[in-house]
């Protein structure tokens, strides 16, 4: 099945297809819509963490695009700094163009700045990973994490990772801190994507927003993977910033359910508004 978030071709003409909520547009209604900038940001979207290289082939299989089309896209950001292509393999991996646009968001958020010494800090207390990240289209994109410098066992959570929503307590914090409207849009999309899984993920969710509201977090206990339970909340737009989400996860065997109601829970509550009274002074 094709992502729907990507270009693709309908009869004889491209069209661009829902993303983030973005209905796709005729061009005589959306004249300020730049059609060739949206192919070649879809470009690079389609570099995954795991992707060292892509083709022309594989591009054009990822977004739907026709080969030509993507070969001149390619040949373009190559010559801006946004690709290097390896003679050798024929292929394109992304260049450091890339690298400087996201070195700039992070180190421009100043909620970021006060974030990491507090999320180091539960990190060492809890001898877990503590992180923060944000919507990524039908998924939630890590930002920063912060590790036990004591723990034995870790997850690794580095700035690009992508994680589920419906079943991590990254993106149930996220649902938790939308408005309803936004919500319930974001709800069926999801169930839309994965139907099979939309009774458990419905069931997920619905939990987490009534802990949000008695508790000011959500719990994920194994639901995402078996082995991992973690607790998130949602930090409100502030500072220019948009809504974010922070967690903390462990294997199941180090944070059990009854620390992160009791403890980790209402610390990472703490971290949270903690955060957010620093960022109103900015």
């Amino acid at each position: 099945m094709n992502d729907p978030t990507t270009l693709k071709i309908k009869g004889s003409k491209d069209e661009l297809t829902t993303i983030d909520g973005i209905e796709p547009q005729d061009e005589n209604k959306d004249r300020q819509f730049v059609t060739a900038l949206a192919r070649g940001l879809e470009v690079l979207r389609c570099f995954k963490p795991r992707d060292r290289h892509l083709g022309n082939q594989d591009i054009a299989e990822r977004t739907g695009l026709p080969k030509p089309t993507v070969s001149r896209l390619t040949y373009t950001l190559t010559r801006m700094g946004y690709l290097y292509h390896d003679e050798k393999l024929g292929k394109y991996q992304l260049g450091t163009g890339v690298l400087s646009l996201g070195f700039s968001l992070l180190t421009n958020m100043d909620v970021l700045k006060i974030a990491r010494p507090l999320m180091q800090e539960l990190a060492d207390y809890s001898h877990t990973v503590v992180s923060v990240g944000t919507r990524d289209r039908s998924a939630m994109i890590y930002l920063d994490g912060r590790h036990s410098t004591a723990a034995t066992v870790s997850l690794k959570r580095e700035p690009g990772v992508r994680v589920p929503i419906a079943s991590t307590s990254m993106g149930r914090a996220l649902l938790c801190g939308l408005p309803e409207i936004e919500r319930e849009k974001l709800m069926e999309d999801i169930r839309l994507r994965e139907p099979e899984n939309w009774p458990k993920n419905k069931a997920g969710i619905e939990q987490a927003l009534r802990d949000y509201k008695e508790r000011g977090f959500c719990l994920s206990i194994g639901d995402w993977r078996s082995d991992v339970n973690a607790v998130g909340v949602p930090m409100l737009p502030i500072a220019g910033c948009r809504l974010l989400t922070f967690n903390c996860a462990a294997p199941s065997f180090v944070l059990r359910r009854h620390m992160l109601e009791d403890d980790i829970g209402p610390r990472l509550v703490n971290l949270v508004r903690t955060i957010e009274a620093e960022a109103a002074r900015y």
